[in-house]
């Protein structure tokens, strides 16, 4: 997993700025939505061609929130890429180079039926939540999916961004969930990317305009849910 860290210098000058580090202290778990991007297995699996072993680590975290959103009666919502078909319209991504032979793959490894599309397996995936497609590194781009009117038709106004990568997919997402009004906070042990670098520098992104950065501990407390409330579906599937 990796090592979370913002530094202190712009700890403190977001702290000044505001007031305080971060906006949010509680959440109202009927108004908040779980969005889990791209822990698709082309992510997931060891030998993909996009594989991103941090994002293995997560899933425990993500198995947890997703368990303590539920409980509030909050949405759990899990994305997934899709790049098939897109070429012509995203033409600019899809440009030439050295780059096309390796597209090429992940177009194929990223389309609907195929093995790198599924989420992975060890996801806990629950009847009620919903499953959203998209086809920008944004789901808020326009025309990318219908997660706006999914959250909208739920009255959310509150997302908490996990998955996979920090710095794309998330990171893109977690921008354009505020620039649509909603309160982001994005987990700092619940993304991954392929460098604690990156990792970093997205969640300072984050911090520094877009959202709060919280720890899954932190969010799961502040969505104020009984900790006997949280179950994971293991823990479900035993109890029963």
């Amino acid at each position: 997993m990796h090592k979370s860290e913002i530094s202190e210098e712009v700890r403190r000058q977001v702290s000044l700025q505001r007031g305080r580090l971060n906006r949010w202290d509680r959440l109202t778990p009927a108004r908040t939505a779980l969005l889990v991007i791209d822990m698709q297995n082309g992510f997931l699996l060891p030998g993909m061609p996009l594989e991103t072993p941090a994002a293995r680590d997560i899933i425990p975290n993500i198995n947890r929130l997703a368990a303590a959103v539920r409980a509030g009666g909050g949405r759990v919502v899990w994305v997934q890429m899709k790049l098939q078909g897109q070429e012509h319209d995203w033409s600019v991504f899809f440009a030439g180079g050295s780059e096309t032979a390796v597209l090429t793959d992940v177009v194929r490894l990223l389309s609907p039926g195929e093995p790198g599309f599924a989420l992975h397996a060890a996801l806990d995936v629950a009847p009620q939540d919903a499953v959203v497609v998209k086809t920008r590194f944004s789901a808020f781009f326009p025309g990318s999916s219908n997660l706006e009117q999914v959250l909208r038709a739920a009255a959310i106004d509150t997302v908490i961004v996990t998955g996979t990568l920090t710095n794309v997919c998330c990171e893109s997402t977690a921008r354009d969930a505020m620039m649509h009004n909603y309160k982001v906070i994005v987990v700092s042990d619940g993304n991954a990317t392929v460098s604690d670098a990156e990792h970093n520098a997205a969640l300072t992104n984050i911090v520094r305009a877009f959202g709060d950065v919280r720890s899954t501990d932190e969010v799961i407390e502040h969505l104020r849910i009984p900790a006997a409330a949280v179950q994971t579906g293991d823990e479900r599937r035993n109890a029963g």
